[in-house]
């Protein structure tokens, strides 16, 4: 089984343009993502997808493989979908996004792995939430899952809902990180958007419309990503403490 991990990077950005080349402890938002994951040691190769020509030039300063995608492509997933036509069709494909700079090698690894089961078409990852407060947050996403692992639904509303209050109720937050395999992945971007997938404004919604199983992995991964430059200062702290991979 061959294994790529692609990093999407597109330099606009309505809340941060020109993210993925901000500087975070003296290196690119970028660098950090493709280092993590390329010291991981788990993948064929690691590409960088970017439809913009500074991005590239950058990443191949350090070291980076990279491949320009056409601007015009809808989504992240699509531009890991244009990388992926090179890819053989035995291939395991991780879509890691491009402002997750602590992105854990334990994590990684447990998407791979996920895919010794060879039910599993796609997968991505979930954590419990810590905070309460947190479940009220539209921008977090829930999902709930059966006896198998595979995920039910995904929404921005908390999920399950305790109506009466008297069961203990584990309430899991969706990690952004997915893997596919390279039939799974081509089907989903073949498909147009589905009804619950516009209303809840979640992309992975259309693979569940579809009769597409997501496997889902606990992870203790926060999935912190950046979407503004008060993410990217906060973040700068945790870097000052000390990162492990």
């Amino acid at each position: 089984m061959n294994r790529y991990a692609v990093i999407p990077a597109r330099y606009a950005s309505t809340r941060f343009p020109g993210k993925p080349l901000a500087l975070l402890a003296g290196k690119p938002i970028i660098q950090h993502v493709w280092e993590r994951v390329h010291k991981s040691g788990i993948f064929n190769d690691v590409i960088i997808a970017t439809d913009d020509l500074k991005i590239s030039a950058v990443a191949q300063e350090f070291g980076a493989i990279v491949m320009l995608t056409d601007s015009d492509l809808p989504s992240g997933t699509d531009r890991i979908a244009a990388v992926a036509e090179f890819f053989e069709e035995d291939s395991v494909i991780l879509n890691v996004q491009g402002d997750e700079p602590l992105i854990s090698t334990q994590a990684l690894k447990a998407l791979v792995e996920a895919f010794n089961d060879s039910e599993v078409m796609m997968a991505s990852l979930m954590t419990p939430f810590d905070k309460e407060e947190d479940l009220k947050n539209p921008n977090l996403v829930k999902v709930v899952t059966d006896y198998n692992g595979n995920a039910l639904y995904f929404s921005r509303s908390p999920i399950p809902y305790n109506r009466d209050g008297e069961h203990d109720c584990v309430y899991f937050r969706h990690i952004g990180v997915y893997a596919f395999r390279y039939p799974a992945l081509m089907r989903f971007v073949s498909l147009p958007q589905g009804k619950l997938e516009q209303i809840e404004k979640l992309e992975q919604l259309r693979a569940l419309e579809n009769g597409i199983p997501i496997r889902m992995i606990n992870t203790s991964y926060q999935g912190i990503g950046i979407d503004s430059p008060e993410d990217l200062e906060s973040i700068a702290k945790i870097f000052t403490q000390g990162t492990s991979v």
